[in-house]
């Protein structure tokens, strides 16, 4: 354990579902291990406004079937500067804190890799994220029930679908990472996923919609990633153009994605490795993300874990088009 008594918490970055689930835990592990635990409130902006408060049992009993953060979060512009950090730092020393434990994702951990490199602070990253995109860790926290969720949504716009024949492009999130579509689509049985992994042009496009007429069907579900150039509404507006005899609409699920009770899945990810950041802040671990690989608790450092190329597994390209003919 060494010097470190005091440990600060913080949820930074987009909300995911299980990060209560993932404060819980390391609160708890946290004062169960000796610790005094520190809430830091609004992520890292917290840290610089000093808005924080000592957290025991009670204030994390019954958060493990809520959704979001308790903590709340916010993108902190004067995080991102040398001075924002150093008063970070400054209130961080002067309410005795030893240790951070960052859940967030990929900005959040990059944020805690700059000011560990900077003021040499014991930090512990936990995957937080919808996106799945933190390499080093089988699945991130909040993804399995984000994936859910877009199982339910889609499943309700494919009864319309079917039932006036028409093109639903549909829009989910995943910034620049193709899991939650690539998946999702699997799970939906949608004809296609356009995703960042696998860009599709025109002539795939209309690959997909030629195996809808081939079983005689005319609708048909396309899960796009969000672009800023290529979401779901570009491709839409193309097939209008190209295919003017489908009746095509589009459906941009945004954040409706990332609420809601988080699945049993995500809350046993964020209670093993919330546990985890106490145990490797015990072992004198420092500036690592705690992920689950193969069934089985990793620390993965900060540096590899915000490279941005997770690789994505290509049979399920296959899968998904052998099962969309």
């Amino acid at each position: 354990m060494g010097k470190i008594k005091t440990i600060g918490v913080l949820t930074s970055g987009g909300d995911a579902p299980g990060m209560n689930a993932a404060i819980r835990a390391v609160t708890r592990a946290g004062i169960c291990n000796g610790f005094k635990v520190v809430a830091i409130y609004r992520g890292w902006e917290g840290l610089i406004n000093d808005d924080m408060q000592e957290f025991t049992t009670e204030n994390v009993s019954g958060i493990i079937t809520l959704g979001g953060t308790i903590l709340k979060t916010a993108r902190s512009k004067d995080f991102m500067t040398p001075e924002g950090r150093q008063k970070a730092y400054d209130n961080m020393m002067a309410r005795g804190i030893d240790a951070l434990v960052i859940i967030g994702g990929n900005g959040s951990l990059t944020g805690a890799k700059i000011f560990a490199q900077e003021h040499d602070v014991c930090c512990i990253g936990l995957p937080g994220t919808i996106d799945n995109d933190l390499y080093g860790t089988d699945a991130t926290i909040g993804y399995d029930t984000t994936m859910n969720t877009i199982m339910e949504c889609v499943d309700r716009i494919r009864d319309t679908a079917q039932s006036h024949e028409r093109i639903f492009f549909i829009e989910v999130m995943g910034r620049d990472a193709g899991f939650l579509a690539q998946n999702s689509a699997i799970a939906c049985g949608a004809e296609a996923a356009i995703i960042p992994e696998n860009e599709t042009d025109a002539d795939q496009l209309a690959e997909f919609m030629k195996r809808g007429i081939r079983k005689s069907k005319r609708s048909c579900i396309v899960i796009v990633s969000e672009s800023p150039k290529c979401g779901a509404m570009y491709y839409a507006d193309r097939v209008k153009k190209e295919f003017p005899g489908y009746d095509v609409r589009v459906s941009i699920l945004g954040h409706l994605q990332r609420g809601g009770s988080p699945t049993a899945r995500d809350r046993i990810l964020a209670s093993r490795t919330g546990v985890g950041a106490i145990e490797a802040i015990m072992q004198g671990q420092r500036n690592v993300m705690i992920g689950i690989r193969n069934n089985e608790v990793v620390y993965v450092p900060f540096s590899e874990a915000i490279r941005s190329d997770k690789p994505m597994d290509k049979k399920l390209f296959t899968v998904l088009n052998e099962l969309s003919i």
